[in-house]
């Protein structure tokens, strides 16, 4: 009898200690289902090369404790085959243009340096590039301070030559230093000190693939009046887009990036096919889905630092979407005129393709420059000042 006592004692303990670990489950997961109603869902989206991905960088600087010593020390062979890349696709431009232009003498390179020219082309075309040192960072310097890669480099928006080519090509002996970390000392404008921003990493391309996410607060999160937000970055190349649908439910907001000075280039992946018409497409059929119904939009019209030096020099008429622009003036009274001209076709285009019955959600554009740390901190107080009274207007507080 005491036996089956001390087993049926034993079974109801048991049973206790399974409850109270079910109910501590039950709890910790009504938690996270309160916790997860107060982050706003936002989504980063634009085609390929627009700049999602800096701004995704600066967000993680500004909001978050920016990178460690270890995803410092990744991008480290990002950065290098940044350098041999970019010399490469301007070693084989010119060499394409020798060969196919009337007036070919000023894309030969000169004979000394044929030889570098071929050696960094074969570098550049590996899937596992070497560590920049200090000989293969002088044979990039010789070469591209070669007259003819200059002129090559002129007509990089022919080439698919990146934003970041210059700024490397720049700094090519920080970045060959045997002790090398993606690294930059900076003035910090706020505090009037000196600080630490990580250029290099911003400066540095990597193609989007998957998604990426966090979680971060404009006003830092122990503030009661601070939003939560988690953003997502997918990749804006065409054969990534797919992978978007899934992600479309239950979003907060879609922060579309469109860089501005793309109008005179072609896609990465198509070279038929003029970036900003791709854009124009793009922005249309995202505005079109359906599960946007209530969703806010903001738009970032983004490359201005790049937009504002080539609007000189290349007519915004030349992309088929603007062929109706009339240059008015000089200077930077042309710079604002163009741009409002260019901030007003995606204005139509947004009412053009937004439902009656949707015209009342938040639509806001935002003149951007994703390398710019101070005005991207500044854009995102004003988004998030947005959706705040949006989501205090919905409660019936505002």
């Amino acid at each position: 009898m005491g036996l089956l006592c001390s087993k049926s004692r034993r079974y109801n303990e048991a049973e206790s200690e399974e409850n109270t670990q079910a109910a501590e489950i039950e709890r910790r997961i009504e938690q996270e289902t309160k916790a997860e109603k107060h982050i706003q869902k936002i989504l980063l989206l634009g085609a390929g090369e627009s700049g999602k991905s800096t701004i995704f960088k600066q967000i993680k600087l500004l909001f978050q404790t920016g990178f460690d010593e270890s995803e410092l020390k990744s991008y480290i062979p990002v950065i290098h085959a940044n350098v041999y890349q970019t010399i490469k696709i301007l070693h084989d431009g010119a060499k394409e243009l020798a060969q196919n232009e009337t007036d070919s003498s000023e894309y030969v390179i000169s004979s000394e340096n044929q030889v570098i020219g071929e050696k960094l082309s074969e570098i550049g075309g590996r899937l596992d590039c070497p560590r920049l040192n200090k000989e293969l960072a002088q044979d990039v310097e010789t070469l591209w301070k070669d007259a003819a890669i200059q002129e090559t480099y002129a007509r990089g928006n022919e080439l698919q030559v990146p934003d970041c080519a210059q700024y490397f090509m720049e700094n090519l002996q920080r970045l060959s230093d045997s002790n090398y970390v993606p690294t930059r000392p900076v003035r910090n404008l706020l505090r009037d000190s000196y600080g630490m921003a990580q250029e290099d990493v911003l400066h540095a391309r990597v193609r989007t693939t998957g998604v990426v996410e966090i979680q971060f607060s404009p006003v830092g999160e122990n503030k009661k009046s601070g939003e939560v937000y988690r953003l997502f970055d997918v990749g804006g190349q065409r054969n990534e887009r797919r992978k978007w649908i899934h992600l479309f439910e239950g979003v907060s907001a879609v922060i579309f990036c469109a860089a501005i000075s793309e109008y005179d280039q072609t896609l990465f992946e198509d070279e038929s096919k003029n970036r900003m018409m791709e854009t124009k497409e793009l922005f249309d059929w995202v505005l079109k889905q359906p599960c946007f119904e209530k969703t806010s939009f903001v738009l970032f019209l983004n490359k201005f630092d790049i937009f504002e030096k080539k609007i000189h020099n290349v007519p915004l008429n030349a992309c088929e979407w603007f062929k109706d622009y009339q240059p008015v003036s000089t200077g930077k009274q042309e710079i604002e005129h163009a741009y409002e001209f260019v901030k007003k076709k995606f204005e139509e285009l947004y009412f053009q393709s937004t439902a009656p019955d949707r015209v009342d959600r938040v639509f806001k554009i935002y003149r951007t420059t994703a390398l710019d740390q101070k005005l991207v901190k500044k854009t995102f107080k004003l988004v998030d000042e947005t959706l705040r009274r949006r989501n205090l207007f919905e409660a019936g507080l505002l």
